[in-house]
Parts: C-alpha cells; sequence; structure tokens
C-alpha cells in the first residue's frame, strides 16, 4: 500500500483518529476487495477529473467513508507492474479527510 506522503502523519493516526474497529474494516476491504462495495460502511466512484486514474492499468478513484467525518480516497491496480517486473495488486491512497467535507 503506498500513502502519500503529505498524508503518512493522518495515515499513522488512523486507529486512533477513527477507532481500530474502523481503521481494521478499511485496511481489510482494501487488502481483499478493493473493487467492491465494502461490506461496512460506504463508498462511492468518484466522477470527472478527480476519478480519473492516475496511470493506466488503476481504477477510478474509490471515496470510502471510513467514519462518519473520515475519508479516504484510493486507486487500486490488481496487476501493477513494478520495478522488478512482477504483476502484483497496489493500492495507492490519495487522499485522507478526517474532518467533515
Amino acid at each position: 500500500m503506498l500513502v502519500h506522503r503529505q498524508f503518512a502523519h493522518l495515515w499513522d493516526q488512523l486507529p486512533d483518529r477513527v477507532g481500530l474497529a474502523a481503521a481494521q474494516q478499511f485496511y481489510d476491504h482494501v487488502a481483499n476487495s478493493p473493487g467492491r462495495i465494502p461490506p461496512v460502511g460506504t463508498s462511492t466512484i468518484l466522477k470527472g477529473s478527480l476519478g480519473a486514474p492516475i496511470s493506466e492499468g488503476f481504477s477510478r478513484t474509490v471515496h470510502y467513508e471510513i467514519s462518519g467525518a473520515g475519508r479516504i480516497d484510493f486507486q487500486y491496480n490488481d496487476a501493477y507492474v513494478g520495478k522488478q517486473g512482477d504483476p502484483h495488486p497496489i493500492i495507492f491512497i490519495l487522499r485522507i479527510g478526517l474532518g467533515s467535507h
């Protein structure tokens, strides 16, 4: 999982800010089924330029509501080819907002 350095401090604080259960539900969701509707919470696919894939093979941006006031935007690629040439799934955290919209 890649987290933009701008949001690294929020990522580290996530369990303390939204609760361990909500953070674990998000971790489990993106690790196992990022392209599906989450079993707990809500997510939407963003439209327009905010939803555009960051690179070829990536999904559109998923806007995941982690708590009443918390949002995480991410994209995923099920077969990202890294520097070593091996395809593997990857999650890219684009934005974390732990306040109201």
